[in-house]
């Protein structure tokens, strides 16, 4: 299976710097091959642009972009749940993920 792009949002890219870490221990373990990576929201347009992620996960703290998002990317775009970025569950977020993706 072709190595899938997950890209995280948050206001500053440092929440979700923690979040990937957890994602990819997840991954490793469930024997996934993704490229999974976090940035501001302030540079999501640029990361969109170049790293061309198969799917954008935003983190609670901006749900006010999800709309804009949703309106004009042709990936799924979806929002972290809040319980499971506040208790960092890399594991239940990887998964639900990757059943956008597919």
């Amino acid at each position: 299976m072709a190595e899938k792009t997950i890209m995280l949002v948050c206001a500053a890219g440092m929440s979700t710097s923690l979040l990937v870490s957890k994602m990819q221990k997840a991954a490793k373990e469930q024997g996934e091959t993704v490229n999974i990576f976090a940035t501001a929201a302030a540079d999501a347009n640029n990361k969109l642009e170049s790293e061309k992620p198969d799917i954008l996960m935003l983190g609670p703290q901006v749900s006010y972009l999800l709309d804009q998002f949703k309106s004009r990317l042709s990936i799924p775009v979806e929002m972290i749940n809040m319980q499971d970025y506040g208790m960092m569950n890399g594991k239940k977020i990887l998964a639900h993920a990757l059943e956008e993706i597919k």
